[in-house]
C-alpha cells in the first residue's frame, strides 16, 4: 500500500506544476458555463413551468460540473498509458513489484484530483458570488452535503474504473482511437455530461439510470441541487457502489487475461 500512495503523492505533485493549463481550463470552463447556463435560459423564458428542475438548480447543477469537470471528464484518458501499450514500454512496468492495474489507478486519481484542486476554487469563488438565478447555490441542509460528498467519491472512483476498462481494451486492438471515441461520447450523453437526465423521458430516464454512466457525474451533481433525495438518494448510492465492484472487478479480470497473451515487440 505505501507504494500506491508514494506514487499516488508523486502523481499528484507532478499535476500540480501545470499551473498555466489551469488558467486556460478555468477561463475556458467559466466561458462554457456561462454560454449554456444563457441558452437554458432561453428555454425557461420560452415555457417557465414545462422543466423539472428550478432554473437555480439547473445553474448550481452547471456550475458544480464546471467546477469538478476534471473528476468526471472521460474525455481526458492518459495517453502516456495508451503509449506504454502500443510501443511496448509496458515491459518495463512488468519488471516492477507492482500491480499495474492498480498503479494505473492510483496514476490516474492522483492526475486528475491535481487537476481538479487547481481549478475548483475559482469557479466555485466565481459561481457563489454571482447574482440569484444565476449563481451557486447552497444545498438545502448538511446532510444533503455529507451524501453530496460521498456520492462525490463513488462517482469519482466509476470513472476511473470505466477508463481502466477503455485503457485494458487497448491490449487487444490495433489502435485506442476507435475505442476512445465511442466510450467518450457514450458517456457524455449517458451521464447527464450534455443533457441533464431529468430533462429525458421519464421512461428512457428510468433505464439510463441504471446504467453505469448514471453512476458518474449525474448521481452527485443532482444531489447537490437537491433533485435526487429521500428513497431515490439510496437507491442511486447502492447503484454506485454495485458498480464500484463490478467495473473493478471485470478491470481486473480482463487486465490477468492479458498479461497472460501480451506479446512485447514481437517477442
Amino acid at each position: 500500500m505505501n507504494k500506491y500512495l508514494s506514487f499516488f503523492r508523486l502523481r499528484f505533485l507532478y499535476g500540480l506544476q501545470y499551473r498555466a493549463a489551469a488558467l486556460a481550463g478555468i477561463a475556458t470552463q467559466f466561458t462554457w458555463g456561462a454560454l449554456e447556463i444563457l441558452m437554458f435560459r432561453s428555454f425557461y423564458a420560452a415555457d417557465p413551468g414545462g422543466f423539472p428542475m428550478t432554473f437555480s438548480a439547473l445553474t448550481s447543477y452547471i456550475w458544480m460540473q464546471q467546477a469538478f469537470l476534471a473528476l468526471y471528464m472521460t474525455w481526458f484518458m492518459e495517453n502516456d498509458i495508451f503509449e506504454t501499450i502500443r510501443n511496448g514500454n509496458l515491459a518495463y512496468e512488468l519488471c516492477r513489484p507492482i500491480d499495474i492495474y492498480n498503479m494505473w489507478f492510483t496514476r490516474s486519481m492522483a492526475t486528475r484530483i491535481s487537476r481538479a484542486v487547481l481549478r475548483c476554487l475559482p469557479i466555485l469563488l466565481f459561481a457563489a458570488f454571482l447574482p440569484a438565478p444565476y449563481g451557486l447555490s447552497l444545498p438545502r441542509d448538511g446532510g444533503a452535503f455529507i451524501w453530496f460528498l460521498l456520492t462525490m467519491v463513488l462517482a469519482f472512483i466509476v470513472v476511473i474504473a470505466f477508463c481502466m476498462l477503455v485503457y485494458i481494451i487497448t491490449f487487444y486492438t490495433i489502435s485506442p482511437l476507435g475505442v476512445r471515441m465511442v466510450a467518450v461520447a457514450m458517456v457524455e450523453f449517458f451521464s447527464g455530461a450534455v443533457i441533464p437526465l431529468p430533462f429525458l423521458p421519464g421512461n428512457i430516464q428510468r433505464i439510463f439510470e441504471l446504467l453505469p454512466f448514471a453512476s458518474m457525474q449525474n448521481v452527485p451533481l443532482r444531489v447537490y441541487t437537491g433533485d435526487i433525495a429521500g428513497p431515490a438518494l439510496y437507491k442511486a448510492v447502492l447503484l454506485q457502489i454495485i458498480w464500484v465492484f463490478l467495473l473493478i472487478a471485470t478491470g481486473k479480470m480482463l487486465m490477468a487475461k492479458a498479461m497472460k497473451k501480451v506479446v512485447i515487440q514481437g517477442g
